[in-house]
């Protein structure tokens, strides 16, 4: 209904008796309503969490420090602690034991060990952003045949790591490309006949590579799992129960926080097209940053990727091309006098946009940090040019060249806009240096962005069609090489795996800038993959999505 008024008042607006076509997508409602908007935090409970959480630290600190624990041991269980979300927690201690052991690394102290160790090893150096080489596996393949021992299959336990372990993978490592082939369909072949903790773990795994899933899913996934591996090191399983529900407790009152915000904008009165997805864009924003000291970047962020939702929208499923390029128009222009040559519909929305960054201006602005506004500011901007470009190609019913699609589909993937709106509360750890190296516009960003892009358009391409839209990365493919949609899906899929590739080498040392800088840029590629690997998870959450908001901020864990 509201549509239809937008409508009429923007007909009688024009002063036109021509009725407009508008591009409506008909998007799923939302399917959470209003239901995190009654949480209250007890303040009480979530101090006796830290309390507790802090005294089974000292514990576990004083076993990675341990000079008389086995190298092996030491690394299991830094691994442990990788996988349950922990390692913040004990980041100096961890860092100087892995300087230490990786100094000692000998190659041939890995004849003898068995495909599991050796796996787990790799993993977490390679993590940790080490060179570990991937050499140490060689011994696995037969000399005369070349292929791997067939006695691997029949060590469950060990394929499965070494499949994790392929997923880290850099060019030019053919073994773990050989090898995430040979795990991946012995895996398969075996996965209906294996029982128990294992069955979970290898049907899991083959659903989604923990290295490419959503940090703290995969830390709760590890403790349902692989709780018995886990109850082995003391107090590490209290632990990391105890940090999942105190992290539960306090992301549950930011997703209060920007649902509150979010109803209170009232944007789905001023846009009734749009998709109400303000729960899934904070579950976005998470899987960027999980630590509890990123409070504040997680609350300002979803604000700002929800005003990315609704450029989006407006562009893809509301407006017209004229009322596009008057839109774009304005946003370069951004000032309150632009609001004059917009829709009656989107003016309030245009004032809201000025008014939140006009407020996080100020509010960065006694930090001597407004320069990070203005570079989102001016990401925004850039991306409204983009989703202008694409509205273009649409209107015209043109498909471009591949290459010419990408130059705007890296920029309207959002990932340069979502990592400098990140930086705004990401507090000292953003000095002036690494903030010059985001302006660079560095190769690990435009990986990220391919990924993004990519992984959206192959996944939904053929609901795009459906609407009319614009054309995605696979149609721009099948007319740039002339090829048939099936092999352009296929090609696409490989230019993204080949591109995670890049990913894993930009995270290794020596690095540019701080991992802190680089893990929303990585984070990113990430919830891509969780979000669209196997369907718009997005703007369809019924099953993917949905599975994780209720495992994150519905089921708290026993202790």
């Amino acid at each position: 209904m509201a549509a239809i008024e937008a409508n009429t008042t923007l007909q009688a607006n024009t002063k036109t008796t021509i009725e407009m076509v508008r591009p409506l997508a008909d998007f799923p409602p939302s399917i959470w309503g209003d239901c995190f908007l009654s949480f209250s935090l007890d303040n009480s409970e979530l101090e006796a969490y830290a309390k507790t959480i802090e005294e089974h630290k000292e514990e576990m600190r004083s076993f990675i420090t341990n000079p008389t624990i086995d190298s092996n041991a030491k690394l299991s269980f830094i691994y442990s602690v990788y996988r349950l979300g922990l390692t913040y927690l004990f980041m100096k201690e961890i860092d100087d034991q892995l300087d230490t052991l990786f100094t000692e690394i000998n190659m041939q102290d890995y004849v003898e060990v068995d495909l599991h160790t050796i796996s787990i090893h790799f993993q977490v150096f390679r993590n940790h952003g080490y060179r570990f080489s991937c050499d140490v596996f060689n011994k696995f393949k037969d000399c005369s045949s070349g292929t791997f021992k067939e006695d691997i299959i029949s060590d469950v336990r060990g394929m499965l790591s070494f499949y994790e372990s392929a997923q880290l993978r850099i060019k030019g490592e053919t073994i773990l490309d050989e090898a995430f082939i040979f795990t991946e369909s012995n895996l398969k072949s075996i996965e209906n006949t294996l029982e128990g903790n294992l069955a979970r773990q290898v049907k899991y795994a083959l659903f989604r590579p923990f290295h490419r899933g959503m940090q703290i899913v995969e830390a709760r996934m590890y403790l349902l799992n692989y709780e018995e591996e886990c109850s082995t090191y003391g107090s590490l399983l209290k632990l990391a129960k105890l940090h999942f529900n105190y992290l539960q407790l306090l992301q549950k009152e930011e997703l209060r926080i920007v649902s509150q915000w979010w109803k209170d904008m009232d944007i789905l009165t001023m846009a009734p097209y749009l998709r109400d997805r303000i729960t899934e864009l904070y579950l976005w924003v998470l899987a960027l940053f999980m630590e509890p000291y990123y409070s504040q970047v997680r609350i300002i962020t979803t604000k700002l990727v929800a005003f990315v939702l609704l450029l989006d929208d407006t562009y893809d499923a509301y407006a017209t091309i004229d009322e596009i390029r008057l839109l774009t128009h304005a946003i370069n222009r951004w000032e309150v006098s632009a609001i004059e040559q917009l829709p009656e519909y989107f003016k309030p929305i245009y004032e809201i946009f000025l008014n939140e960054f006009t407020e996080l201006y100020q509010q960065q602005a006694k930090e001597g940090r407004e320069y990070l506004v203005d570079a989102t500011k001016e990401a925004f901007q850039k991306l409204a040019r983009a989703y202008l470009q694409e509205a273009e190609w649409r209107h015209n019913k043109e498909v471009p060249l591949f290459e010419e699609y990408m130059k705007i589909g890296l920029i309207t993937s959002t990932h340069e806009f979502l990592s400098k709106s990140c930086l705004i509360g990401m507090g000292k750890i953003v000095t002036k240096e690494g903030f010059a190296w985001y302006q660079t516009y560095p190769k690990i960003l435009k990986d990220s962005e391919l990924i993004g892009r990519l992984q959206d358009d192959v996944s939904s391409f053929e609901f795009e069609r459906e609407r009319d839209a614009t054309a995605t990365g696979v149609d721009a493919y099948m007319k740039t090489f002339e090829v048939s949609e099936k092999i352009a899906v296929e090609e696409v899929k490989k230019i993204i795996e080949n591109t995670w590739k890049d990913i894993y080498e930009g995270c290794l040392k020596p690095r540019d800038v701080p991992m802190d800088l680089l893990a929303p840029i990585v984070n990113l590629a990430r919830i891509v993959d969780v979000a669209y690997k196997y369907h718009d998870g997005f703007t369809f959450p019924e099953k993917i999505f949905k599975e994780c908001i209720t495992l994150l901020f519905q089921v708290s864990v026993p202790i």
